[in-house]
């Protein structure tokens, strides 16, 4: 018979009922939160690509395995909706004649498809965290790679939308080797590093947590 899981790695500890658990999941959410603008903002920019290079997508695949679908959800929407709000939580802001781009006006430049891939991704992961797929490497690694791609896909079909509709096309290039280089070719070495790191951390949380309570 199938082994079935019903928790994550969050909810290993900690209280499992009533208000102390709802205070609990309150101060996930916020250093959740304070995680995912801390990966953002660990960055560095590749011009003349409007997405900069960011611990963000390590943020993200973390909290999903480690919250679960609905608290892991809840976090990024937070995130997102500060984001929309005007509030400095993404990568970076851009300059224009009348000040920074923030907020929605940020959120439809050229990185937005990848705000929506991280949604994506997250309800996807937490998914498979909830399956118990997190507690080991192998199956861990698959999941991450499939987030990986969805979070991949929207970010370059609006990467792609967002060039030509800007008319940002070089005159020498394709749309898609220059979408491709804006928005893929840059990270995929660094994403293996990434999802090599939380393929191997998650399921050794685990064993720390069985091990404390053998």
């Amino acid at each position: 018979m199938a082994t079935t899981y019903d928790r994550v790695l969050s909810e290993a500890f900690g209280p499992h009922e009533g208000t102390a658990q709802r205070i609990k999941q309150i101060a996930l959410v916020v250093l959740g939160v304070a995680a995912l603008i801390v990966s953002a903002k660990t960055s560095v920019a590749i011009p003349p690509s409007p997405v900069p290079i960011t611990l963000g997508t390590f943020g993200v695949l973390a909290i999903a395995v480690a919250y679960g679908p609905r608290l892991g959800l809840i976090t990024m929407g937070t995130y997102v909706l500060l984001g929309a709000l005007g509030f400095n939580v993404f990568a970076r802001t851009t300059g224009g004649f009348n000040g920074p781009v923030e907020g929605i006006t940020y959120m439809l430049g050229g990185s937005g498809g990848y705000i929506l891939g991280y949604i994506l991704a997250t309800a996807y992961l937490g998914s498979v965290a909830r399956r118990g797929m997190d507690r080991r490497v192998e199956s861990l690694f698959g999941g991450l790679l499939v987030a990986n791609v969805l979070i991949y896909v929207p970010g370059l079909l609006w990467l792609a939308y967002w060039i030509m509709a800007g008319d940002r096309l070089a005159a020498d290039a394709t749309l898609l080797d220059q979408t491709f280089a804006w928005g893929l070719t840059p990270f995929l070495i660094g994403d293996l590093l990434k999802l090599a790191v939380a393929g191997l951390l998650i399921p050794a949380l685990w064993k720390l947590v069985g091990d404390a309570r053998a």
